[in-house]
């Protein structure tokens, strides 16, 4: 009986032991497969857009330590478009932004202001991501900005500039959020008002723009990655790289722009955002411009 007894439980926990490894061998399958299905999603047209509006506010009244009663606001607008099938891949953003800050007794100011538009289209080429490619980038504002010294002075505005970029190129794309377009012939155009450059002296210009003209052409070679990823459930980090080399004109000097954006969801509507951005472009200023703002947001997908 007790040999019975034995062989049963030695069996049992046998059994036991095989279900373990069967159920884990399955949670991996399943993980894999899920993993694979976020980057290989299927063909056809993705459309997916976000609204968020961020705001703060601070008043003060007989507030011994001091402050000033401010406002701050940023709306921005993310809307993506995009088509894939066996052999052709074709990404399509949309990008608005305006945000605004207001000191007590002082004016009212700008903190972010872009329209942007990218368009990235490949056919399959060799290997599982490499693609032909060709792609367009637009970018402008639509308010007034002014100079950040006298306050005054109105120093752009919209379609002042606008730069216009193309050009056929290389593309490497794991997935919609992990891709790489290198385009070494890349055309770029700036496009300024005429009243900001009538009577410019000699050796100066306005975003690269010479007196009494209105464009300037650039070609070059352009490089532009996106990597969007997810470091905790409900945390996502999205990277935008855009680097420009023009031939023409000293073309060590690189412009570069990055953007960082971390957004920490609480629920379906309200998040934490952080954003980060960075913009060297010696034609426009001899530095590095940088950008960030941080707040709770509403947040609104469709």
């Amino acid at each position: 009986m007790r040999k019975i007894v034995f062989a049963l439980v030695c069996s049992f926990g046998l059994w036991n032991a095989n279900a373990q490894d069967t159920e884990k061998e399955n949670l991996k399958k399943n993980e894999e497969a899920i993993k694979k299905a976020g980057e290989e999603r299927p063909n056809g047209w993705l459309k997916k857009g976000n609204f968020t509006l961020l705001a703060s506010q601070s008043s003060f009244d007989n507030w011994l330590a001091g402050g000033q009663d401010n406002f701050a606001g940023n709306a921005s607008l993310n809307y993506d478009l995009n088509y894939k099938d066996s052999t052709w891949t074709w990404d399509n953003k949309f990008i608005a932004a305006y945000g605004i800050t207001k000191i007590k007794g002082a004016d009212t100011q700008k903190t972010d202001d872009r329209i942007e538009i990218n368009s990235l289209a490949g056919r399959k080429a060799f290997g599982k991501y490499w693609y032909y490619s060709m792609f367009f980038n637009f970018k402008t504002q639509m308010d007034a900005g002014v100079d950040p010294v006298d306050k005054v002075t109105t120093i752009s505005h919209f379609f002042s500039p606008a730069y216009f970029q193309a050009g056929p190129g290389l593309l490497w794309k794991k997935s919609d959020n992990l891709k790489v377009n290198i385009a070494p012939a890349t055309s770029k155009l700036i496009v300024v008002h005429g009243h900001f450059t009538d009577g410019l002296p000699d050796g100066v210009t306005y975003f690269g723009v010479k007196g009494n003209e209105t464009t300037r052409y650039e070609f070059g070679a352009a490089l532009n990655g996106y990597y969007k990823f997810n470091i905790m459930e409900n945390v996502s980090v999205e990277n935008i790289l855009n680097l420009y080399s023009n031939y023409l004109e000293d073309p060590q000097n690189v412009d570069l722009d990055y953007q960082l954006n971390i957004v920490m969801k609480i629920n379906k509507y309200l998040t934490t955002n952080f954003a980060f951005q960075t913009i060297y472009d010696d034609n426009a200023f001899r530095g590095f411009q940088t950008r960030q703002v941080i707040g709770l947001g509403f947040n609104y997908g469709f």
